[in-house]
């Protein structure tokens, strides 16, 4: 099943790096998070992805164009350093597009941009660059078959530590209520789409607020909630949370990792 990711924002509020390294090239450890994204995807079985390209969209091609696996990886050197055996690979088996869509387009133009390379898909996988989870793929998958629909999206609780206020109208507060506990929901970016979906999208538009609301009209739009860990990288402190996480050994969404205390690096 192929995999779009929408990479070619701007990543404005990651201004210590985006001068000069798109958000896609952010590093989580040893690693861009456009990597553990794509090492998540290909965990499940999904190696074939396209990348929707806009902002410094050239690093990433010359990311993946430059990339030595030995020196991330196990490996024997031999024939007086003329032959490299990996011992174990990160994306050798890995398809990827690389698409041109846009330095400013809306997501849903994105989509539209690549529609050629995902049209022969019944069902495909989309995400955005900046969120992981330890998320039940094939769960999901399952569900969004089941369920016969155009559209699914992963939900998640806020993890934002803010509060929502409810008023009367005017200027009285009638309730505050912490968003971690008010039973609110907020779009988490895993996405899984049927070929269907491009009729619902329009030119210049985004994907979850124009489309996703004629999905929801046509009753063809279903979510899946997601509780255990998922955080988004929007931020430079968010950032730093996912590093810390990373140097610990304890990174949830290395889901690919056979220990139960992931390793960094591994």
């Amino acid at each position: 099943m192929k995999v779009v990711i929408f990479c070619g924002g701007l990543g404005l509020r990651l201004r210590e790096y985006s001068d000069n390294v798109p958000k896609p090239l952010v590093p989580i450890g040893d690693h861009p998070i456009i990597w553990h994204l794509m090492k998540y995807y290909s965990h499940y079985g999904h190696k074939d992805f396209v990348l929707c390209l806009g902002h410094r969209g050239e690093a990433i091609k010359k990311f993946f164009l430059d990339y030595n696996e030995a020196l991330s990886n196990d490996f024997v050197l031999s024939d007086a350093g003329r032959r490299v055996q990996l011992l174990n690979t990160d994306f050798a088996n890995w398809r990827i597009t690389f698409v041109d869509t846009g330095a400013k387009a809306m997501i849903g133009e994105r989509l539209l941009a690549v529609h050629e390379y995902v049209k022969d898909e019944d069902v495909f996988l989309a995400n955005y660059v900046d969120g992981l989870a330890d998320l039940d793929l094939n769960m999901v998958i399952g569900r969004f078959r089941e369920s016969k629909k155009t559209a699914c999206f992963v939900c998640v609780p806020p993890t934002q530590t803010f509060h929502l206020v409810e008023t009367d109208g005017l200027s009285h507060v009638t309730r505050i209520r912490h968003a971690a506990t008010s039973n609110t929901w907020i779009n988490g970016g895993y996405f899984v789409l049927s070929k269907k979906i491009f009729d619902f999208i329009k030119p210049g538009e985004d994907l979850v607020d124009e489309p996703f609301q004629r999905l929801i009209e046509a009753q063809e739009l279903i979510t899946v909630k997601h509780e255990g860990f998922w955080a988004c990288m929007d931020t430079f402190k968010e950032r730093q949370q996912l590093e810390d996480l990373w140097s610990k050994g304890a990174a949830p969404w290395q889901v690919w990792s056979t220990n139960s205390h992931r390793q960094p690096g591994k």
